[in-house]
């Protein structure tokens, strides 16, 4: 090459002068610059046979990946991201409480396995998605708290389709898009209604959105609803109240449920915190639980054995949750096969869903 050119053998042929682009392998390869880019940086978009043909054309060409660019082997930062999303709570801390355990156990699982945590609080209203798939601040990252699953599942696609690698704690469904870990909410559901039943309660309410907006709340009614119906009970609509997770929408919904003029001696709340703010609009009425309304709720937060009485839930194993979710995505940044998990649900009976003797 005494002239200074590069010649290009077969039919894919360009010549160019100076430094090997990517723009020459995408013509060598007869793809796209973008596809190029994207078979570069690992994306999930690009076939095996197109990726074949690039990396043929990459080895033809001895072209070098730019070290500050994500390569076909993905460049690590050794950090992991954790995007915390806001959500309504009593205080300006807008983090649901379940998710401060969930969030030591994914510190410590991230130390154990040599990765740093970088901890963001996210908004809404902002392109989280676009943000992080761009800004290379670290090899993945994992999402807790979500809202309306039918809101976000277009950004959570966003993420697959740019190569992010990313896994969520959640509810486990057929068709989304990403890895997600979550609790077995059927078989929870299953376990607080039947232990409600088996205490004698006929009339027992469930106070949660029992909709696809919110998968991990409904796959909790539906437990619920199958344990009614094996119980030899009525799955009666005006007994549930939609609910979001906060105190505030917990006492929102038991004034509406009493609003009805429907009769209940038990209730099923789809969080721990929906549970404690029915309790207290239950003590405002001057009912007592359990003495007059038996109540349960999901979670196990720390608050729910501190309250009067003490709160029947259902514990999610936050150690074992965080573990998996660092694991998954460490597989994902690998590029190893990574699969959904449901973890088991434990039913921890206490003093407010017991009959009084």
């Amino acid at each position: 090459m005494d002239d200074g050119l590069l010649r290009l053998k077969g039919p894919g042929s360009v010549r160019t002068k100076g430094k090997v682009t990517s723009f020459d392998i995408a013509h060598l390869a007869g793809v796209s610059q973008s596809t190029v880019s994207r078979a570069l940086r690992g994306s999930p978009l690009v076939n095996e046979e197109t990726r074949r043909r690039i990396q043929a054309a990459v080895d033809e060409l001895n072209y070098k990946v730019d070290k500050n660019a994500s390569g076909l082997r993905a460049r690590t930062t050794g950090t992991l991201a954790l995007l915390l999303f806001e959500d309504p709570t009593a205080d300006d801390s807008h983090i649901n409480p379940f998710f401060l355990s969930m969030l030591g156990s994914i510190t410590r699982a991230s130390a154990q396995r040599g990765y740093d945590l970088l901890i963001s609080f996210q908004q809404f209203s902002r392109d989280w998605h676009a943000d992080y798939a761009d800004s290379k601040k670290a090899d993945g990252i994992i999402l807790l708290g979500y809202g309306d699953y039918l809101a976000i599942r277009d950004k959570l696609q966003k993420l697959v389709d740019q190569g992010t690698r990313c896994v969520r704690w959640g509810a486990v469904l057929p068709d989304q898009p990403d890895i997600s870990v979550g609790c077995d909410n059927v078989s929870g559901g299953h376990a607080v209604t039947a232990h409600l039943a088996g205490q004698g309660y006929r009339r027992i309410a469930f106070l949660g959105d029992a909709s696809s907006h919110y998968p991990e709340f409904f796959d909790r009614y539906r437990g619920h609803a199958q344990a009614l119906r094996e119980g030899g009970l009525d799955v009666e609509p005006l007994l549930q109240v939609d609910a979001e997770s906060t105190e505030r929408s917990g006492y929102a919904a038991m004034e509406t449920l009493l609003a009805r003029g429907v009769s209940f001696d038990a209730v099923f709340a789809a969080s721990d915190l929906i549970a404690i703010g029915a309790m207290r609009a239950l003590a405002d009425h001057g009912l007592k639980v359990p003495a007059d309304v038996a109540l349960a709720g999901f979670d196990d937060i720390p608050m729910a054995s501190f309250v009067n009485p003490p709160l029947t839930t259902v514990l999610q194993d936050t150690k074992l949750a965080g573990e998996i979710l660092v694991d998954n995505l460490l597989r994902l940044i690998r590029r190893e096969p990574a699969e959904s998990a449901k973890l088991p649900a434990k039913l921890i009976v206490r003093q407010s869903s017991l009959r009084p003797r």
